[in-house]
């Protein structure tokens, strides 16, 4: 099971940074950040299982396309961003973290702006 190689990874990690946290803190930090990135990188292949269900289900309910891709584009912005504000908030960086929210929150609305809109005008052609 990919969970278990995931989990040892990320507790081998934590065995080989925490006795360089107190002596050499910066190595430490780069364990903790090699460590996250081969975990996202693993996320990152099961992205390819989640598209693909994705468009089967196209197949089955008849939703615009364009929607269901601007849903997954929202959940891979928090997802990254989500990686990007932990990576430096460990690091001790937490104002470039807050930045990197807001950022993605702003993105998150530009992206839904269509869907708002779809909305908008189904509600307006009710009225």
């Amino acid at each position: 099971m990919d969970i278990l190689r995931i989990a040892v990874l990320g507790i081998a990690g934590v065995l080989m940074a925490l006795p360089l946290r107190k002596e050499k803190a910066e190595y430490s930090a780069f364990i903790c950040m090699a460590v996250c990135t081969c975990i996202f990188l693993f996320v990152i292949t099961k992205v390819e299982t989640v598209l693909a269900f994705v468009k089967r289900l196209e197949t089955f309910v008849s939703i615009d396309s364009a929607y269901l891709a601007l849903v997954i584009k929202m959940v891979g912005i928090t997802y990254v961003a989500e990686f990007a504000i932990n990576v430096c908030r460990d690091a001790g960086y937490g104002a470039i973290g807050n930045q990197i929210e807001i950022f993605a929150k702003m993105s998150i609305l530009v992206v839904s702006i269509p869907v708002l809109t779809a909305f908008l005008e189904t509600i307006g052609s009710f009225i």
